[in-house]
């Protein structure tokens, strides 16, 4: 490890969420539930998506790959995170931590493009109908799909440039239950101030104008449906009301970690059991439970699937 990164750290310790063997035991029953839901959530929209010809539009693409970006976000801590909790020692190794650190960064940024990716489909289909078709082509589903993923992957090379060659030469506890990049620079032995503005900058400001940008295209859309029928705001809302929950509930744990990374850890490792655990699980209930198409599609896949094996 000295030889790539001028360490003398191989592994860090990670403190967890809790001693009590009571709050562990919760722990445990609680998150595995929640990440076989979100495993098993995800996975049944993108089959569901993919096998249904009436699903096959713009906005179940993006829906699908939405889902996808989830079954990755959801497998990268939390499967450790459920793995350590009777670990009296908790370790990850330096490449460990520094593949889960890139592949949180990676997924966070895919999905914020997804977001808006998805913001725009709704301006378009609620606001420009008659062009619908033509604006949201199969040509700009796959360019914004590549553009996420390359937007994705060079922030997250960006952020991890300036940390694999920070010097870890004592100093190896994490008080959290997975590696990201606000920890992890702190216990570099060197002076990290201009570094930790940097990441501020890159993540915080970047989810923070994601965020505006999203919010402020909603309101866009209302006014100008406001502006044509009382009918059409309400349909649109119906619309819109899980795609700004599901923004709220991705951006808020964000925006926190980034812009104020050291305020309270408590409150830090509450938000992030909700970012690995409760997003990926409540994207695909919100976007399922209020699509009447979707639940329809389900439902004929489940059959489709019951009459396979019965078959077999």
């Amino acid at each position: 490890m000295d030889g790539v990164n001028h360490s003398v750290v191989s592994e860090f310790m990670l403190l967890g969420l809790s001693n009590s063997w009571e709050l562990q035991l919760v722990l445990f029953v609680f998150s595995s539930m929640l990440y076989m839901a979100s495993m098993m959530g995800n996975s049944l929209i993108m089959l569901t998506v993919t096998s249904d010809p009436h699903l096959h539009t713009p906005m179940y693409f993006l829906l699908a790959n939405l889902s996808f970006i989830d079954l990755g976000g959801s497998s990268v801590a939390s499967p450790k995170l459920i793995y350590d909790l009777f670990r009296k020692c908790k370790v990850i190794s330096f490449g460990g931590c520094i593949a889960q650190v890139f592949f949180i960064h990676v997924i966070g940024a895919v999905e914020m493009v997804l977001l808006i990716a998805m913001a725009f489909d709704r301006y378009v289909a609620i606001c420009k109908p008659l062009h619908y078709l033509t604006i949201m082509s199969p040509q700009m589903c796959i360019f914004l799909l590549v553009s996420a993923w390359m937007i994705g992957l060079i922030h997250s090379v960006i952020q991890l440039a300036f940390v694999v060659n920070l010097p870890f030469c004592g100093p190896n506890v994490l008080d959290s239950f997975y590696c990201d990049l606000p920890q992890l620079i702190r216990l570099a032995c060197t002076d990290t101030y201009r570094l930790e503005l940097m990441v501020t900058a890159n993540s915080g400001f970047i989810s923070v104008g994601s965020f505006f940008i999203l919010i402020i295209s909603y309101i866009v859309v209302i006014v100008t449906v406001q502006k044509h029928s009382s009918a059409g705001l309400r349909k649109a809302l119906s619309t819109l009301s899980a795609h700004i929950t599901v923004v709220v509930l991705f951006f808020g744990p964000l925006i926190f970690f980034y812009m104020w990374p050291s305020l309270s850890t408590q409150l830090d490792k509450f938000l992030a059991i909700f970012d690995a655990l409760f997003t990926p699980f409540l994207n695909p209930v919100i976007y399922t439970f209020r699509n009447q198409e979707m639940k329809v599609a389900m439902r004929r896949v489940c059959r489709q699937l019951v009459n396979y094996r019965k078959i077999s």
